[in-house]
């Protein structure tokens, strides 16, 4: 079993490195194969691993189980990581109390919002960017209000961001938050805010921020938040149902939409 291989190869030094993280993925293949949906083979599920582990070499330094427990949760909800649809990634992740380089599984702002729309509870989520020069109003209360009008040309700079969702039952909802919001949020709960996708892809960073918090208030059935709640976890450990498995690290909140740049993400903050 893949469970057995894994235990094998934390008792033998080294525990990873490129041959131990192609070789347990390759004893792993048939259980892959069984997470995975219809819609995406095992073969090139593990090529897509694989590559990202060519194209970020720190993970290829991480333990073999956490990558490998981050590879299966990838499989088990059917997001592609580390691909430019930017559904989901595998970020190697300093742990300072262990001392060793850990593989953390990220959702990213695709990621969610497929999942969403699988679940076949929504009709839309979205998230946007407003510039200044946008016409933007909003309010809460019994009578929330939700309008944006985007200018046609020199929009200016971003100042706030927003998400929604639309139940099939006629239920919706939205969060706002301003661009400062985001700024102070994103730098109190990523220790990767100097670096990384913060500082590559921020507007992504900022959607998928203000989406999640929206989504914490959506009437939504325990699958889809089963699902949603494997973002920003790394575990130790592979199962047959992924969610059953401790976190290993508090959660990032918000903590990336895109992968950094072959970097690696320092100590977490604390989740909200």
């Amino acid at each position: 079993m893949a469970t057995s291989a894994i235990q094998r190869a934390a008792e033998n030094k080294p525990v990873s490195g490129r041959k131990t993280i192609q070789g347990l993925m390759k004893s792993m293949e048939h259980e892959i194969a069984k997470a995975l949906p219809s819609m995406l083979t095992a073969e090139r599920f593990m090529r897509m691993v694989l590559t990202a582990a060519s194209t970020t070499p720190k993970l290829y330094e991480c333990t073999p189980e956490s990558f490998l427990a981050a590879a299966m949760q990838a499989a088990q909800l059917g997001v592609e990581p580390n691909t430019p649809i930017g559904q989901a990634y595998l970020i190697p992740y300093y742990n300072k109390n262990k001392g060793a380089l850990e593989c953390q599984f990220q959702l990213g702002y695709k990621g969610m919002t497929d999942l969403a729309y699988r679940s076949g509870q929504v009709s839309l989520i979205q998230a946007h960017t407003v510039h200044e020069h946008d016409e933007f109003e909003y309010q809460f209360g019994l009578d929330p209000k939700l309008e944006h009008k985007p200018a046609r040309t020199n929009r200016g700079s971003p100042i706030y961001y927003y998400a929604m969702f639309k139940t099939k039952d006629g239920g919706y909802g939205f969060e706002v938050m301003s661009f400062e919001e985001v700024s102070e949020h994103a730098k109190r709960y990523s220790k990767a805010y100097n670096s990384g996708p913060w500082k590559t892809n921020f507007d992504e960073m900022a959607k998928k921020t203000v989406l999640k918090r929206c989504l914490k208030y959506a009437p939504l059935k325990t699958e889809l938040v089963r699902e949603l709640s494997a973002d920003g976890t790394v575990k130790n450990r592979i199962a047959a149902d992924m969610y059953e498995v401790p976190d290993d690290l508090p959660v990032v909140e918000d903590d990336a939409a895109t992968p950094p740049e072959q970097s690696i993400v320092e100590e977490a903050a604390d989740a909200e």
